[in-house]
């Protein structure tokens, strides 16, 4: 493992504790984000149920995608976030992996879930990451992505937490992660965005090319 996935999945597992506490009740507060949610449950379905949160965090968003429907399963690099969403939620399977390898067969999902969580991709991982998420991918199916939508520009991230942790950031512009993703082989069914917070946020579904 290199230095910079090290340092991210060290944060990770430090924050996992203070991801609970600090995104509790989050989903329920948040309109927009439910809304996503919904379009990309409702696209999935016609195409099967089987769904994975890559990059799931403390796993979230599993009941609710649960309630949309959907059969979800998570996936995250951090052995400690997924120490905590087994915790929380046991009634689903949720494993380490690196979404740049991940342990899907090919065409094995009708959708994926990206929240946040393609922020972490440097440049020379970007290319080889959407082929990866367009590989386990259904044909027909879907992806959905929050993102902070921004200049792409490297930032550092976890200082705010005063937890003693940081990781790299890039905030991808919306056109370059549609660029990325049309390259990988979806098309846009639908783009957002949230111009209002401090740090943009964009909205993105996908459909892999049949």
């Amino acid at each position: 493992m290199d230095a910079k996935t090290a340092e991210l999945r060290h944060a990770h597992d430090v924050l996992a504790d203070f991801y609970v506490e600090h995104l509790a009740g989050q989903l329920d507060d948040d309109p927009l984000d439910r809304a996503m949610l919904d379009l990309f449950s409702e696209h999935v379905r016609t195409v099967g149920t089987d769904v994975a949160d890559v990059g799931c965090g403390t796993g979230r968003l599993l009941p609710y995608l649960k309630g949309c429907g959907l059969a979800p399963r998570g996936v995250d690099l951090s052995p400690g976030m997924v120490r905590v969403a087994r915790r929380d939620h046991p009634e689903f399977a949720v494993e380490v992996a690196d979404l740049r390898e991940l342990p899907f067969r090919d065409g094995e999902l009708a959708g994926v879930v990206c929240w946040f969580s393609l922020i972490f991709l440097a440049p020379h991982d970007r290319a080889g990451a959407f082929a990866e998420l367009a590989r386990v991918v259904e044909p027909g199916g879907f992806l959905v992505t929050a993102f902070k939508n921004a200049d792409g520009a490297l930032r550092r991230g976890g200082r705010r937490t005063n937890l003693g942790v940081e990781f790299d950031t890039y905030w991808l512009s919306a056109g370059e992660m549609q660029e990325r993703l049309t390259a990988a082989g979806f098309t846009t069914v639908f783009l957002g965005h949230r111009p209002f917070e401090p740090a943009p946020v964009g909205y993105l579904l996908v459909q892999k090319t049949r």
